[in-house]
């Protein structure tokens, strides 16, 4: 899916390349709509297990995809707001540091609604607008489960190991694209960058705190209004 969304950004940039110059409707008051994907990579920087746990135990947390509906408002003819909704997206999380090699040791499912203000180059008659934008983006964790390795782990013999992911805040950073094939119809793809922090724990009493600081590239097809 990673892949997929990197060509899909390159189409957009090649696109624009070769578009001739023609009148788009991408003025103030105008909404889009459009629909694609998105993968969430985290980049994780992980602190160690607390005791009572083997001396450097880290977390790893794996990427997923998700499909995505993006809402973008142009407030004026440079200026626009977005948010986009999605399904929730699954993350697998492994071992790290004195662990590695272990393999998953549970999962959690998220939401990462998210608000970002856009400043959109060009004129609104451009086919191709690049953007750069800065949003807040809210980590909503849930449906976290622990695996047989994690218990095995950290309470052998003992009743299944849960796992308690902490919901965080994050500021994120975007650069993006769109191409305009006519008035209405168009294409998207976008970068952001999140700045998130979290801190998870166990129901055997340790916890883990984690940048997480995932790299979301996404793809969409859209209409404008």
């Amino acid at each position: 899916m990673k892949n997929i969304l990197v060509m899909s950004a390159v189409a957009v940039a090649l696109a624009a390349a070769f578009a001739p110059g023609d009148a788009r409707a991408q003025a103030a008051g105008s909404l889009q709509v459009s629909i694609g994907a998105n993968n969430i990579d985290p980049k994780v920087s992980s602190g160690d297990l607390s005791a009572s746990s083997l001396p450097g135990t880290k977390i790893d947390v794996k990427d997923a995809s998700s499909v995505i509906a993006i809402f973008t408002y142009m407030v004026t003819d440079n200026i626009s707001v977005e948010t986009f909704i999605g399904a929730p997206y699954k993350h697998d999380i492994i071992g790290a540091g004195a662990i590695a090699g272990v393999g998953k040791i549970g999962s959690v499912r998220q939401l990462s609604p998210t608000v970002i203000g856009q400043y959109r180059f060009g004129e609104s008659s451009s086919a191709f607008r690049p953007y750069v934008g800065l949003g807040l983006t809210y980590t909503y964790f849930f449906h976290e489960e622990g695996s047989g390795t994690l218990t095995a782990l950290t309470n052998p013999g003992g009743p299944p190991t849960e796992l308690r992911a902490k919901n965080a805040w994050g500021i994120s950073p975007q650069i993006g694209a769109t191409y305009s094939f006519d008035a209405h119809w168009f294409v998207n793809a976008s970068v952001i960058k999140t700045f998130i922090k979290n801190t998870s724990t166990l129901s055997t009493g340790q916890s883990v705190d984690a940048k997480l600081d995932p790299i979301v590239i996404g793809a969409s097809i859209g209409y404008r209004f």
